[in-house]
Order: structure tokens, then sequence, then C-alpha cells
């Protein structure tokens, strides 16, 4: 007789570890999620898991990996489709499992069809999303389907063999419409400024490329709200996995370790309903966007700050960052001095104890959260983080010093050496043409303009406002002259 693996579905755990408490053959498909990675399982899953826990809740969901992570799917099955959370925090460490998942799918295991069958039954409520920013095909300046993108162009010459997320949620919906059944409502989780209304403009675009009647249909009957995500969830290492295993006394191929904060900002316009988020500590408000702009450029544009200049300083995790006194402040100054001036809250928000707050959790030694991981599609990321606040100050002619030096790191980063000239992977859809411009120039200030003039990234008017050229390149000649440690210090 052979005896089955051990897995966190069969194995007798360590005692502290929190096991699902409530009946899981109640729970129902109906989520479909698209993207099952590291943040999808310590965010939205968590938050569901807990409606689970806290009230009589029958929302289960579907997780599907459109490209990688085929061995994570077939991982998930071998162990009941359970997997770990672990926090860790100043207070300590807290692991508990999470039972709300209830199918997996990749389409190379199930096919195409059955992914679009799935999310083509008449209980899905909701697909929600966390694809990245480069996940919806937008031009990055507009916001508008990027038909050049190769995948859309695969999708809209075969659109019942989608490979785009865009494609499948769409080929979905015309399933939906032509059996007669309701639409779902699609919730963006990415870090997209206004990420419900990019992903509309995505899907009703690559609608109107294929069928009229269609795009019509999904703008009457089809919403997508807009959310604010916020946990800071490093990528699992080896040690992670290890450290993980010990804790709850067997391998979890799917856990994942993270901060103990976590928010989750929801605009409640649903067309099928919705789990109770608001029982785990889920925010539903009228109007997301004040607070996707506060996490985007004072949170996620510290951060890229202290990716860049601090991969380029020497440092690989942003704790370590964080312990130089110099980047600390940097990063408080451009959080409270230079971000939050851009920002209009609403009444009772305290922006000075929020910064406060991401320096804590920035420091926490415990998530060694890579500067490089950060740092990826940087292109992608500029934008919301920093071009529309420098926007700001450049129209109010305020001093946006941090910020100039943030997009200086980042174009000192993608020439794809660092300063003891070893070389930088970078990650970027735009890598290749990045570092083309990169190679003509060398190390020299002359790259700055051509830089500029990358039009996804920075449009067509920051290239042709001098002082903002003048700023980043005095902040890109002091890096190349001092090093970036020292160009901190010097903010």
């Amino acid at each position: 007789m052979v005896t089955p693996a051990s897995t966190v579905a069969n194995a007798e755990l360590n005692s502290q570890v929190i096991p699902v408490s409530y009946d899981r053959s109640h729970l129902k498909t109906r989520m479909v999620h698209l993207g099952f990675g590291a943040f999808h399982r310590a965010h939205q899953a968590l938050f569901t898991h807990l409606v689970a826990e806290r009230g009589d809740s029958d929302w289960g969901q579907c997780v599907v990996k459109l490209f990688s992570g085929m061995d994570e799917i077939e991982a998930l099955r071998r162990q009941d489709h359970l997997y770990s959370v672990v926090e860790k925090g100043a207070d300590g460490t807290h692991s508990r499992l999470i039972g709300v998942v209830t199918e997996a799918m990749h389409p190379r295991l199930d096919g195409i069809d059955a992914v679009l069958e799935k999310l083509a039954e008449p209980q899905v409520a909701i697909v929600s999303l966390t694809i990245t920013e480069k996940g919806y095909c937008a031009d990055p300046a507009s916001g508008r389907l990027d038909a050049g993108n190769a995948m859309i162009q695969q999708d809209l010459a075969s659109p019942a063999r989608p490979v785009s997320a865009i494609g499948y949620l769409v080929q979905a919906l015309k399933l939906r419409k032509e059996r007669g059944l309701a639409p779902f409502s699609i919730l963006s989780c990415d870090n997209v400024p206004e990420n419900g209304r990019v992903a509309r403009q995505v899907v009703l675009d690559f609608a109107r490329r294929l069928d009229e009647e269609l795009a019509a249909w999904i703008a009457e009957q089809v919403t997508f709200p807009s959310t604010m995500v916020d946990r800071i969830v490093p990528a699992a290492t080896a040690d992670t996995m290890a450290e993980i295993a010990d804790l709850l006394g067997v391998a979890d191929p799917c856990g994942i370790a993270c901060e103990p904060f976590r928010q989750w900002v929801i605009e409640d316009h649903f067309v099928a309903g919705r789990p109770q988020w608001e029982l785990a500590g889920a925010e539903l408000v009228a109007d997301v966007r004040p607070f996707e702009e506060m996490k985007l450029r004072m949170l996620n544009g510290s951060h890229s700050f202290l990716a860049y200049l601090g991969y380029l300083g020497g440092y690989r995790h942003i704790d370590e960052t964080m312990a130089d006194e110099h980047y600390r402040r940097a990063a408080l100054a451009l959080m409270t001095r230079e971000q939050a001036p851009t920002l209009d809250m609403p009444a009772g928000v305290d922006l000075n104890a929020y910064a406060e707050s991401l320096l804590a959790r920035f420091a926490n030694p415990e998530l060694k959260h890579k500067t490089w991981q950060i740092a990826m599609d940087g292109s992608q990321k500029l934008p919301q983080r920093f071009l529309q606040s420098v926007r700001c100050h450049l129209a109010a002619g305020t001093d946006f010093s941090h910020l100039a030096l943030g997009i200086a790191g980042w174009m000192r980063y993608v020439h794809g050496t660092d300063e003891q000239g070893q070389p930088i992977e970078v990650k970027d859809p735009l890598a290749g043409r990045l570092q083309a411009i990169c190679q003509r120039h060398g190390l020299n200030v002359s790259v700055v303009p051509e830089l500029l003039a990358v039009e996804p990234v920075f449009g067509t008017d920051l290239a042709a406002n001098p002082r903002f050229v003048a700023a980043v390149t005095a902040a890109y000649q002091q890096l190349l002259t001092l090093g970036a440690r020292a160009a901190v210090a010097a903010l």
C-alpha cells in the first residue's frame, strides 16, 4: 500500500497553526480569481477566508494561473486546495491555514475551453484580478488598450483561444451573453490608479474590436469596482519556504509569509453580490481614488525610491536600506514633503501618521523584501508613483528634489550595471528599449533626454519641461559623481 505524501491537508500540524474552522463543503465557487500569486494568497483570499470564519458565507474561489505557475496549481490540488499564510511582525509570528479556495486551474493542465467554461458558470458572480500592471495590456500614457501588444493581437485574431487575461474576460462574457446568463463583476486588485476604470476601458476597447453589440452589453451590464490593496508580501525564497515548513511541521509549496498589516478599500458596486468583506476589516466606500493615490504615492512611491537607490547603494533588502538613517530620513521627507501635499484626502486621514506607520513597516526585519523585486517593471510603475506628483509640483512651482532623485535612480538602475560594475537583471516590459538607449550613451547625463522621450512612461509634457529635465539631469549627474548612498545623504 502506498502512503500518500504528507501535506497540509493530511499531516498533523504544529499546535500553534490556526486551522480552518468552517465547513468547507458549504463553499460554492462564486468567485474566479485570475492570478494565484503571493499577494492574492496573503490578501484577497485571506479576507474571504476570514469572512467564512466570522459569518455564514458560501463564497469559495477557483484560482487560475494563465502563464507560469503550473507546478503551484498541481501542488495546491494535491493538498486539497489548502495553503498557509504566515504573518511575521514585531510581536511574533502567526500561522494559519486558508480554506476558501475550492478549485485551481491552468490552461496547460485543463485546456483553454475548461477555463472559459468555469468563468461562464452561472453561479460565478465576481472575477477578480491580480495580473500586475502589464497584464492589462494598456498603454500607460493613455490608459487605452494597447492594440500593438502581441497577446492582444493574437487574441483579436483568435478570440475563442485567448492568451491574455483581457481576452479571457471578454470571451467569457460573450459566452454568458449568448447563453442568457447574468454577467459577473470584474474586480481589479492591482496597484493601478483607478484600477476598475482601467479594467473597464481595456475590456470595452477589446470587445469593440470584436463585436459592438457585445461591447454595449458589457458597458451596460458589467461593473468594474475599483480597489486599493495594501500588504507587504515579499516573494518567497528557499529560506522562507524552509521557515514555513518548520512552523507548520510539513512543507507547503503554496505557503506565503507577509507582514501583519493589511488594508482593503473597495468601491461597493457589484452586480451579483459579494462576500461581506467588511466582517474581515475591509472598507466599502463610494470612491476609492483618494486612498489609491495615497497608497501609490506614499507607500509605493517611497518603496520604489528605496528600491532603486537602495539597490544601487548595495542594499539587497528594504529593511537593510531603512537601517541607513539617510535613506530613512529621505523616505520620510519624500512622503511628507513631496507626496502628501499632492493628495486630496477625506477629513480625518492623518498623512503624517500614515508616513510614520510606513517607515515602521518598511523596517520590519522579518520580511526580507528584496529591493530587486520592488524595482521590477519600473516603466509601468513610475507614472503613478512619481510622475503625477511631479506634475503637481511643476504646476505649483514647488520642490520635488526627492522625486527627481528617485527618477534618476530608475534611469541609473535600468542601465543594467550597479555601482561596482556588476550586472543587474532588469525585469521590465521595456527593458530592451531602455537598455538600448543606455548603451548608446553609456554612464553619461546625455542619456537623460532620450530616456525622458520614452512616451509610454513620461508622456510628451515632461520631456518638454525645462525645469523637470534640469532637475532629473542634475540628480543623475549626482548619482554618477557621488554614488547612490552619498546622493541620498546629500538630500
